[in-house]
């Protein structure tokens, strides 16, 4: 009986410890499951509390000075607009060649070859040789167009070699812009860009002028100025787009290129919706607003002349006001556009502007005609950087390139035939038609900027 009681107990104790056994194993399975999950936790408001990572580098919004390498990059491209602003205002042909008027015209036509000539090639510059390959073959352009004028070669050669300028001032336009718009605060930058591209413009007729008749040199000498300019801009622009390479460049278009299944391309630009809405749009607003802009600054001062009576030197005064008050105009509206919105902006100053040109036309005083052709200047300068702004906005970033060099191509055209229709017409009614020229213009302009899509405005 005892045996029995005690061999029962030895049983009960046996369960008791396995059973004690089987609770401390599951214990300890719960106290490891349970570590588990609060280590898991833990590590989960870890990630959670850290700063997020931007997805792609194409979201972010660069600015002048980020990433580091943007502040010599984006000072680069000031001073080759300061470049372009100094080709672009310096001629001085006439007596030297004993050509006609009609002859020397081909020096003004020949820039829009190479602009077209840019315009077809530039996105494949960008795709093959990158933004350090633009720098290179822009400067470059330019160093060997401004040698060859130098040396003052036979005429035909001359209108080759400013075919040259044109091809890099082409490159350049579309390059530097197109950098410059995907940035932050995008209208201040290129206001700046395009405002020293107008100081160039303002001062290099005055330094070729006095060049000219103080120190008694040719017309030519003036380029010897222009290429230790060039020469300069080859180390400028090449050391700070140095590792601007194809690849960085072919990254930073990949999504945009891949979501619509194109390479960016001239024929992409204009005939794919609806990116070519925009394009062409933009590309008939810079025709009409380049075109204004060179004929109203070229042919004020024969108006002045001629119309308001007015002594040559005062006449060309009040060409200086008008190109002075664009280039403010560039600076300060700058600013203020991006506050109102682009479309808006635009939609504002362009009937100031023909309000201003009504004043010039209709009250016949000189120092009225002076003050408000100096103000038309003033809301005519954001115009251009605008339309990139829009451009860069309402296009994708693979057609940024090809896009803006085909509207700076356009706008070229402009800049060679409104001038030479102004003048061809003049010449038979006279040079009063120029108000009611640039009037219509004003006009044809707001409409065509009205056809744009909505642009959005900027959150400051």
């Amino acid at each position: 009986m005892d045996e029995r009681r005690l061999q029962h107990c030895r049983d009960g104790a046996a369960a008791d410890i396995h059973v004690v056994a089987t609770c401390a194993e599951r214990v300890d399975t719960s106290l490891h499951s349970s570590m588990r999950r609060g280590s898991s936790d833990e590590e989960k408001q870890v990630d959670d509390g850290a700063p997020p990572t931007p997805p792609t580098a194409a979201e972010v919004k660069e600015r002048w000075n980020y990433p580091r390498h943007n502040i010599p990059r984006v000072s680069a491209c000031f001073y080759s607009f300061i470049v372009m602003g100094a080709n672009d205002a310096a001629y001085g042909l006439q007596e030297y060649y004993h050509l006609s008027y009609i002859i020397i015209s081909l020096v003004f036509l020949s820039p829009f070859i190479g602009y077209t000539a840019a315009a077809i090639s530039n996105n494949t510059i960008h795709l093959r040789l990158g933004r350090r390959g633009v720098a290179f073959v822009a400067s470059l352009s330019h160093l060997v167009a401004y040698v060859t004028i130098a040396v003052h070669p036979p005429y035909p050669v001359l209108v080759v070699a400013f075919a040259l300028a044109g091809f890099g001032n082409g490159v350049t336009d579309a390059a530097w812009n197109a950098f410059i718009g995907n940035m932050d605060r995008a209208n201040e930058l290129l206001g700046f860009l395009h405002g020293l591209y107008g100081a160039g413009a303002v001062i290099s007729p005055l330094i070729a002028t006095t060049m000219i008749t103080k120190a008694g040199l040719p017309w030519y000498a003036f380029y010897y100025l222009m290429i230790g300019l060039a020469g300069l801009e080859i180390i400028v622009t090449g050391a700070g787009f140095w590792k601007a390479t194809a690849h960085e460049y072919r990254d930073s278009v990949a999504a945009s290129s891949k979501s619509s299944g194109g390479n960016g391309g001239l024929k992409e630009v204009l005939f794919k919706k609806p990116g070519a809405r925009v394009a062409w749009l933009c590309a008939i607003f810079l025709l009409g607003y380049v075109g204004i802009e060179v004929a109203l600054g070229g042919w004020i001062v024969e108006f002045m002349i001629q119309v308001r009576h007015s002594g040559a030197f005062e006449s060309g005064l009040t060409a200086t006001g008008f190109w002075l008050g664009l280039t403010v105009g560039r600076f300060v509206l700058g600013f203020i556009t991006p506050r109102i919105g682009e479309k808006l902006a635009i939609m504002i100053y362009l009937p100031i502007t023909v309000g201003f040109e009504l004043l010039f036309w209709l009250v016949p005083q000189f120092i009225v005609s002076a003050v408000a052709v100096g103000l038309q200047g003033f809301f005519i300068g954001p115009l251009f950087p605008a339309a990139i702004v829009a451009m860069s906005k309402l296009l994708p970033q693979h057609l940024h390139v090809g896009a803006i060099g085909f509207a700076a191509a356009f706008g070229g055209s402009g800049a060679a035939v409104l001038p030479f229709a102004v003048g061809a017409i003049a010449q038979a009614k006279g040079v009063q038609v120029l108000q009611p020229i640039i009037l219509a213009l004003l006009a044809a302009i707001f409409l065509v900027w009205c056809g744009l899509p909505r642009i959005e405005k900027k959150k400051v």
